[in-house]
């Protein structure tokens, strides 16, 4: 099962269950490609809602990569999901909620473990 506190989310695509998580390096490939300037910039361009095709097939191919699976763009494009396009959009958004949480909940994120 997924753990959203580490940003994971579990989505069918292709038939199958697949993990996905934004991992710090999934971020930074991220980061370059929308040329944001650090992760505030990447959460804000998330949250303005304005992601088009090519955004959402890189989300959620970073997303699958970040989750342990090899996996191109080009390989998710040809992807399908239960619901189809909406599906797809569902996922992402999910995805990136999972990272850098819910804008509209204003209640705190647990704080990492502290070292002794």
């Amino acid at each position: 099962m997924a753990n959203r506190l580490r940003g994971e989310i579990d989505a069918e695509i292709d038939g199958e269950q697949r993990r996905l998580c934004l991992t710090l390096g999934a971020l930074a490939e991220l980061e370059s490609a929308f040329g944001a300037s650090d992760l505030a910039a990447l959460a804000d361009r998330f949250q303005n809602g304005r992601l088009s095709a090519r955004d959402v097939i890189h989300i959620i191919a970073c997303g699958l990569r970040g989750g342990g699976m090899k996996v191109s763009d080009t390989d998710v494009a040809g992807m399908r999901t239960p619901d189809g396009l909406i599906g797809f959009i569902r996922i992402a958004a999910d995805l990136v909620t999972a990272t850098f949480g819910d804008p509209k909940d204003d209640s705190p994120r647990p704080s990492p473990p502290q070292d002794a």
